[in-house]
Formats: C-alpha cells, structure tokens, sequence
C-alpha cells in the first residue's frame, strides 16, 4: 500500500515537473503548427518588453549665464539753472496830492552751474547774467543792473581740504552805462562812460584752494594776472570833457589793454540760511604787485525768499572799490518781488 502511494507521487512528481520544463520563456512564444497541436500552443506568454524603449542618458553639465547688460553709464556732470524776473511799477493820477511819479522797473537774471567731478579732478563753471531799467516819468532811462560774468575753475585734490586749482574769469556788461548831467536849462543830458568790452575784465589765476565743505572755498592766488580792456577810444575822449578826472578805468588814454600781475583772494558763501531762504556772496580782492597799497575789493550778496515755487523776494547788493575807476566806493542795492523758475526743482 505504501509503495503503490509512493510509486503514485513519483509518477506525479516526474509529470509536474515535465509540464513546467514545457511552458515557454515570457520572452519567446512557440509557433503553433498544423500538424500537431500541443497543450502548450494554448497558453501564449508576451515579451517582456514588447515595445522597446531606449533609456535617457542623463548628463550634468554647468550653464554659463552671461551677466545683463543694462547699458548704464555714470554721468559725472552736475548742472544748476535759474532765471528770473522782477517787475515794479507805480502809478499816480494828476489829482495825487501826496507827491509821486510814474515809474515801471524790470530786472531779469539768469545764473548757470555746472559741476564735473571724478576722482580727484574737479571742473566747475558758473555764469551769471544781470540786467534791469528803470523808467521814471520826465527823465531818461536809467540801467538798474548789467553785468556779465563767467568763472571757470579746474582743481585737482590735495588732501581732504586743500586743492590745487587755476582760474579764467571774464566779465563785463550788456549795454550803454551813461552818467547823468543837467544843463542849464534845467533839462537831462547823459554821457556815455562804459558798454560791453569798455570795460572788460580777463582774469586769470592759479594757486591754492581751501574747500572744507560744499557750500564754501577760499581761493588764494599767488600767481595771478588781469587784463583790463577799454576798446572804444571814444568814450574816454567824450567822458573827459565833462568829467575831468574821468580814469579811463586804469587803461592809458589812447591805448586798449592793461595787463597786471597781482595776488587774488576769492571767497563764495551759498547756503540756505533758513527755510526757504538762500544766502550766497562772493567776495574778491586783487592786489597789484606793483601797487600793493592800491587794493581792489568787490563784496556781492545776494538774499533770495522763496514764496512759493515761482513767486520769490530778492535783496541785490554790491559794494565795490576800485580806485581805477573811482576814488569812492562805489554801492548799489535792488530789492525785487519777481518770479523765478530753477531747474532742477
């Protein structure tokens, strides 16, 4: 009994294991044919990879990316500009007992900056234009200001306060300067003592610089010389008749040019002293190698209040001595309500 049941499971064993030997691999099927057909021809396995796929063959590699361009440059110029104009009239009827006379003023000015400063090398430019009338009712036009002046600096950097710098200054005047003479009838007569180039002033300079901070410097110039033109012959030959000693500005009568050699001190002062009030001055001195106690001197000072954005109330003064013009000194003095207009705001 036990042999017959071992001798069954051999037989058993033996065929199971004959049936697995004759199933296909997964990856091969057995082509079935017309003649025979076996168990196994039923059962039909597929590939293992029936649609083949190529792998991706991943790659690192670094991506340079080149900086942006923005194509900004740095620009090195600073510039300033305001112009302005002040306006007074006054008016009377033929009926006013309180004394009076008709009169209208105009004054405009225009002041230029410009800054250029890059390392230790420095550039600044500075115009100003000043011109005003004056028209009272029986009585000739009169100039309440004309001026022209153009600065020009170059300075290079020494140390925290102190520059080394040299100088070209240019001045002069737009119009007609008349004197103002009554003849014995009682009526007004003027005679022209001065116009554009007559005089004219060349300076230039070199020297030392003391510049502690933004709003002020202290110019010393050890090597300086001014050239002092009178181009109209005429108007000392004119201006002579009526005024004897009339100077012709230092220039020699007959002759268009005077050169000398001088120390030059100059100091500005721009800063705004209050709220919505600026201060600004300049101050020169030149003296004369040759003539040390014949010093020349000119204060300008300049107080500007600003009411608003355009409306502003200005007080001009000039003190001046020059001993080539005129032994006095020499004073003048504008007070203006006018419009003004800065760039930028």
């Amino acid at each position: 009994m036990v042999r017959n049941f071992l001798f069954i499971l051999f037989i058993f064993t033996v065929s199971f294991a004959h049936a697995q030997d004759s199933i296909p691999e997964q990856d091969s099927i057995v082509p079935r044919t017309n003649d025979s057909l076996l168990l196994n021809d039923l059962w039909e396995y597929p590939p293992k990879n029936p649609l083949p796929v190529r792998k991706p063959v991943l790659q690192i590699q670094p991506i340079v990316i080149p900086p942006a361009s923005l194509e900004m440059k740095v620009n090195y110029w600073k510039n300033w500009v305001s112009f302005g104009i002040n306006i007074n009239q006054a008016a009377f009827s033929d009926s006013w007992q309180g004394g009076g006379v008709n009169s209208l003023a105009l004054g405009t000015n225009f002041n230029y900056k410009t800054d250029y400063t890059i390392e230790k090398m420095n550039y600044v430019s500075e115009v100003a234009l000043q011109y005003g009338k004056l028209k009272n009712k029986g009585q000739l036009e009169r100039k309440t200001n004309d001026r022209i002046f153009w600065d020009n600096k170059f300075g290079y950097k020494l140390s925290k306060n102190w520059n080394f710098f040299g100088s070209l200054t240019f001045e002069s005047q737009f119009d007609l300067g008349y004197s103002y003479l009554k003849n014995s009838d009682g009526s007004e007569r003027s005679v022209v003592i001065s116009k554009f180039m007559a005089p004219g002033y060349l300076t230039e300079s070199l020297g030392l610089e003391y510049k502690p901070n933004k709003f002020f410097y202290l110019r010393f110039g050890t090597g300086t010389a001014r050239q002092t033109f009178v181009l109209d012959r005429s108007i000392y030959n004119r201006a002579i008749l009526d005024f004897k000693d009339f100077k012709n500005y230092g220039v020699d009568p007959g002759k268009r040019f005077r050169n000398e050699l001088a120390f030059q001190l100059v100091s500005s002062f721009e800063k705004d002293i209050m709220q919505n009030i600026n201060l600004k001055s300049r101050y020169s001195m030149f003296a004369n190698y040759e003539k040390l106690n014949n010093i020349d001197h000119r204060l300008d000072v300049q107080v500007l209040a600003k009411v608003n954005k355009l409306i502003n109330v200005s007080l001009n003064a000039v003190g001046l001595y020059d001993k080539d013009a005129n032994s006095k000194i020499q004073a003048s003095q504008a007070l203006g309500l006018g419009l003004i207009y800065k760039f930028p705001r």
